[in-house]
């Protein structure tokens, strides 16, 4: 098969254009709408009124081919109009016009999925399961898929989102290129439930095991560099057999650090290496091992034992103003409880900061998260006939305390709609795999407002429909559908950001590893017609070399989407790596700053970037001008304090010229304690009657270990 474009009439662009605002883009790039996981949307659209008058679109075709697991995404910006993007277990993504429904181009050639061959599973075909990210800087779509063939591998791929070509340089044979402490990745014993997550330039993908925990998987997080995937792959895996990351969501994020929660693990006789726990990742993904970066429940080994995952949920970020700690991290297990922990420190095993018996039956589910003048609230699907929501008290410490719950058939995960933030907040869900119907339940009180009446086919269990221009879309097996509220201009859906914190941070190191490369190729023919409308058509065809051809024939010009100016901030450092006022553990060569706003690369010199007033040796621009890392030849990092600044007017903001502000900020290198070597005693020339026995020392936990550079794995048959 190949990749298609089809024709759609201006008609559909004329009428949505007169649809859509004109100030500003909406934009769902990622599964539940926030890298915070907290599936919040804000559209003035959706009032309580209008939510009640909610209509399905029967103009709106929505024909896919391919069973369904993953939330659609919604991107405007491009040539053909606002999309609607949809990935299939069949290894099918599609780009639907967001008005029409009709397909603006198609993939059914990524390679085939897995039907057979499997060691256990409950769902067939296998190929593209967890949720996509775009990354709207580079207009770059990218999934994880399970390709079969003689060997049964995941590949990492990024596709042009407007056209469906595959990018240069992918997909990334995650087989090849994944490794752990010597732990090497295994494509035929690990899933992709999770959705994948864009930060800072790396996108990051979960995978867990199979239904039934068969073979020697792992909890996984393989992160691969968007500006570098031939080499810049890194990883992380649970130490233990078992820990899969299940839940829905994947990977959430504060915009620094990642987060996980993973499930039970096996023969590890109670000592503990990486399962039933809060997972907190820093870039690359690297994980410090220390208590601050993880956290278990006290009866972990009892959890394991029983195959209760702690990640019967995925991780979703919280913010309680008034709580002490404010900043927190959820976590909603099998054993039926909720569990609140200090994103910040989360403290190793140790009891969490509040604890709830709230329901059984949390299984591979996302949850949403909404504040309101009454609080705030998480709310989530519980077993196949309940949706609960819970309130987090403003207090020191936080506590959890029940709000409301409603009764409806089914196992979809939830999502919120507010006009603004707060108000009027409804929670909505599907019926999924039970009456197939759309609900909408006021958020404070889980009164009904909407009860839908239109019974969608091919739902499926633990998925989440989104939220766009006063539409919703929900994504089912072989079919799309679309609803919405009455006429009218709704308004832009903001993205909330989770506040990022400052954590030691250390350098990751990856593997290079040949990969696959895809090579479009385009020519164009122009045929006049008497119908103006657009046809351009793409091939491509999978390959062990993955190479890509699409050819586009327009029968018409088309008038080009103007294209809005964006508004430009200032010109600043917003993050880096060390982090300011972090703690080291090696000395550094590359160091890393995340801009505010893109910045020219002309104007960037190695010598703008110094650490204890020594200049950079070279400096690599990427992200689009968002991230520069500037490299020294020899680490400049002494013992204590260290100093990184840039001066004022080092270099410009790419779209205004205005110039760069200036940065200053410090971080603390700690040379690792050499280990003494003891000293064997002399033996005695006299045996002792009665030996004595001296009781082993506790072994002091380590601050940190220098991460070893992974050795590059013999060539695979």
């Amino acid at each position: 098969m190949k990749s298609s474009i089809h024709t759609f009439s201006l008609l559909a662009a004329i009428v949505w254009s007169a649809v859509l605002p004109t100030d500003a883009q909406v934009n769902v790039t990622q599964k539940n709408n926030n890298l915070s996981r907290d599936g919040l949307y804000i559209d003035s659209a959706f009032t309580p009124g209008n939510a009640a008058n909610l209509v399905r679109d029967l103009n709106f075709d929505g024909t896919i081919v391919g069973n369904v697991h993953a939330q659609p995404l919604y991107i405007e910006g491009g040539p053909n109009g606002p999309m609607v993007i949809v990935a299939t277990a069949s290894n099918n993504i599609w780009a639907l016009n967001a008005t029409t429904g009709l397909v603006i181009w198609s993939r059914t050639d990524i390679g085939p999925p897995v039907t057979s061959g499997l060691p256990c599973g409950n769902f067939s075909p296998v190929g593209t399961i967890g949720t996509p990210v775009v990354d709207l800087a580079s207009r770059s779509l990218f999934f994880d898929a399970l390709i079969d063939g003689v060997t049964k591998k995941h590949f990492i791929y990024s596709l042009n989102v407007d056209t469906g070509v595959t990018n240069a340089g992918w997909p990334v044979d995650v087989n090849a290129t994944a490794m752990y402490n010597g732990i090497i990745f295994n494509s035929l014993v690990q899933e992709d439930r999770g959705a994948l997550a864009l930060v800072n330039g790396i996108v990051y993908v979960p995978y867990s095991g199979y239904f039934g925990d068969c073979g020697a998987y792992h909890g996984w997080v393989v992160g691969v560099q968007i500006n570098n995937p031939s080499t810049g792959v890194g990883a992380w895996a649970t130490t233990a057999t078992g820990g899969g990351i299940w839940g829905h969501s994947g990977v959430a994020s504060d915009g620094t650090n990642m987060f996980v929660i993973t499930g039970n693990t096996f023969s590890t006789g109670g000592v503990w290496m990486g399962g039933e726990a809060i997972i907190r990742l820093q870039a690359g993904p690297f994980w410090t091992g220390m208590p601050t970066d993880y956290w278990a429940p006290p009866n972990w080994f009892s959890l394991d034992n029983g195959d209760v995952d702690l990640g019967g949920v995925s991780a979703m970020l919280i913010d309680v103003p008034g709580a002490t700690p404010s900043q927190l991290v959820l976590a909603l297990g099998k054993d039926g409880n909720a569990y609140l922990l200090n994103r910040n420190n989360l403290g190793g095993i140790i009891a969490p900061v509040a604890q709830l018996s709230v329901s059984g039956g949390l299984l591979g589910q996302s949850s949403a998260t909404y504040t309101t003048s009454q609080g705030t609230y998480f709310v989530f699907r519980s077993g196949g006939s309940t949706l609960k929501a819970y309130k987090i008290t403003p207090t020191s410490p936080p506590t959890i305390v029940s709000a409301w719950s409603a009764s409806q058939s089914g196992q979809g995960s939830p999502w919120v709609t507010t006009t603004d933030g707060t108000n009027n907040a409804i929670v909505w869900v599907v019926g999924a795999q039970g009456d197939g119907k759309l609900y909408g339940y006021n958020g404070d009180t889980g009164a009904v407002i909407y009860a839908g009446t239109d019974v969608m086919s091919g739902t499926r269990k633990w998925n989440s429909g989104m939220v766009a221009r006063g539409s919703i879309y929900v994504a089912n097996d072989n079919k799309v559908y679309a609803f919405r509220v009455p006429a009218g201009t709704p308004t832009p859906t903001a993205t909330a950001t989770a506040t990022a914190t400052s954590t030691p941070t250390a350098t990751a190191t990856s593997t290079p590893t040949a990969t696959a490369t895809s090579t479009p190729t385009a020519t164009a023919t122009s045929t006049p017609t008497a119908t103006a409308t657009s046809t351009p058509t793409a091939t491509a065809t999978f390959t062990p070399t993955a190479t890509a051809t699409a050819t586009a024939t327009p029968t018409a010009p088309s008038s080009p989407t103007p294209t809005p100016t964006p508004s430009e901030p200032p010109c600043s450092v917003v993050g880096s790596q060390p982090a300011c006022d972090s703690t080291v553990f090696t000395q550094l060569t590359d160091f890393v700053v995340n801009m505010s706003a893109p910045v020219d690369p002309t104007t960037v010199q190695p010598g703008d970037f110094r650490v204890n007033g020594t200049s950079a040796d070279n400096d690599t621009v990427s992200g689009g001008g968002s991230t520069i890392t500037f490299q020294f030849n020899a680490s400049p990092v002494v013992p204590g304090l260290n100093l990184m600044d840039i001066p004022a007017g080092a270099f410009a903001c790419l779209f205004t010229g205005r110039p760069f502000e200036h940065f200053s900020c410090t971080f603390t290198y700690q040379p690792p304690t050499p280990t003494p070597t003891p000293t064997q005693p002399p033996p005695s020339p006299t045996p002792t009657a009665t030996p004595t026995t001296t009781p082993r020392p506790t072994p002091t936990p380590r601050p940190h270990t220098t991460p070893r550079v992974r050795p590059t794995p013999p060539p695979r048959p």
